[in-house]
């Protein structure tokens, strides 16, 4: 059960009581968030290979630690959030990805290309990510908590209105940024560097300065969900939900790599995983709100394990590459229908499990732990992919954790907020 906090810590007094940012304030900034960095990083590859003529493998291994140091960081992000307040991070995230895509533009401006100062840039923006999406979270998640009652059960999760508006962000920030790459990637760089200050600017001004911290409530120096050995499991079983979603950048493309299908399929099938999101994020939403947390969370890893388990079934099949098409596009429905259910489901349980103590850390143990198995899972599946003896054994293991999750989650969110069994 989650911890309280220690009656001895001193209350403050005469605290003037937190605001709570504006809805749409929220979910904008999750969009430009999203432009920016996909403007960005989906070109750091072809420069890594073209600038400074890295093997593939050195490009993952860079790729990788800039994925650890965001979704790894993630809990100390949120631990910052509850100490000093979800607006300071939040802007100070900002500041740090600034400085991150200035160091990646910096880096190719001499003659020799900087290859130290690229990894350090790359860094950063890992970082910066760290510092403000739990911030985000926490917001949203306060926000969510002062809605006014819904006339049904149905309502979408303000969570579910997050995902539709990053996928719209993700959508946007491609397209803005091969429009740029034109003069080089030296301008998206600085153009990404630029929004973000926008966006840094913007936030200043629209997010309330007064939003709830663990010292403006007495609770100081405490990693709380560290604390709690039942979100601690959650927390674990949940990384098969991100991990299973980062096969949609490995291990698919790979599957549809061994077919005849070109880099146009590839393409058509992130095209197809966003009108996915984008169509089904919210009746998802609304169907987890009626049917309860836990039969949510049940469904939605099944659906990802069974996405794999299809995979898997072609790779000892005798079939053609049509149909080894067809069978990766339906995995991938799968595997995003599965995250849609899972992932906000688990992120409107974050303030069960924390009751009444700050929930930045909350969220951000949560994103770590799947920052972890990502960052683990990766290369073990990379290498089982490259097993040809019995090629369907990555697939089965990618599968093994939504099944474990299937089985054990479901038990845990029942019993987060001491009585809830729905999302609220």
């Amino acid at each position: 059960m989650p911890l309280t906090p220690d009656p001895s810590a001193d209350e403050p007094s005469h605290v003037a009581a937190p605001r709570v940012a504006p809805t749409p304030v929220l979910l904008g900034t999750q969009m430009l968030f999203n432009i920016g960095f996909f403007a960005v990083v989906p070109f750091l590859a072809l420069v890594l290979t073209g600038d400074f003529g890295l093997t593939a493998a050195a490009v993952g291994l860079i790729l990788g630690v800039r994925t650890f140091a965001q979704q790894g960081m993630f809990l100390v992000g949120g631990v910052l959030a509850d100490r000093f307040g979800a607006r300071r991070t939040i802007l100070t995230g900002c500041a740090v990805r600034v400085l991150g895509f200035a160091t990646l533009a910096i880096s190719l401006l001499p003659p020799t290309p900087q290859l130290a100062a690229f990894v350090a840039g790359t860094v950063l923006t890992g970082l910066g990510g760290a510092l403000f999406s739990p911030g985000l979270n926490v917001l949203v998640a306060d926000a969510e908590a002062r809605r006014a009652p819904a006339s049904s059960r149905s309502r979408a999760s303000l969570f579910a209105w997050l995902s539709v508006s990053g996928e719209l962000g993700a959508v946007v920030g491609p397209l803005v940024g091969a429009a740029l790459l034109g003069w080089g990637f030296v301008v998206v760089a600085f153009a990404g560097a630029a929004l973000f200050v926008l966006i840094g600017v913007f936030l200043a001004v629209a997010l309330p300065r007064r939003t709830s911290s663990a010292r403006e409530q007495g609770i100081h120096g405490r990693w709380w969900s560290l604390r709690d050995r039942r979100f601690l499991a959650f927390s674990a079983l949940h990384a098969a939900d991100l991990l299973a979603f980062n096969q949609l950048y490995l291990a698919l493309p790979l599957q549809l790599a061994r077919t005849d299908a070109g880099a146009g399929v590839v393409a058509l099938m992130f095209a197809w995983v966003s009108i996915l999101t984008l169509v089904l994020q919210l009746p998802m939403s609304r169907w987890c709100h009626r049917v309860g947390a836990a039969r949510a969370l049940r469904v939605g890893y099944g659906l990802s394990g069974a996405g794999f388990a299809v995979v898997a079934s072609t790779t000892v099949l005798p079939l053609d590459d049509t149909v080894r098409i067809a069978a990766v596009f339906v995995a991938a429905g799968l595997v995003i229908v599965g995250h849609l259910t899972t992932n906000p489901t688990a992120q409107a349980l974050v303030p069960l499990f924390a009751g009444t103590l700050p929930t930045g850390s909350f969220f951000g143990l949560l994103s770590t732990c799947g920052g972890v198995a990502v960052l683990v899972g990766n290369v073990v599946v990379g290498a089982l992919l490259g097993w040809t003896a019995v090629p369907a054994v990555a697939w089965l293991v990618l599968a093994a954790p939504l099944v474990v999750a299937a089985v054990l989650a479901p038990s845990l969110a029942a019993g987060a907020g001491r009585a809830s069994t729905t999302v609220r």
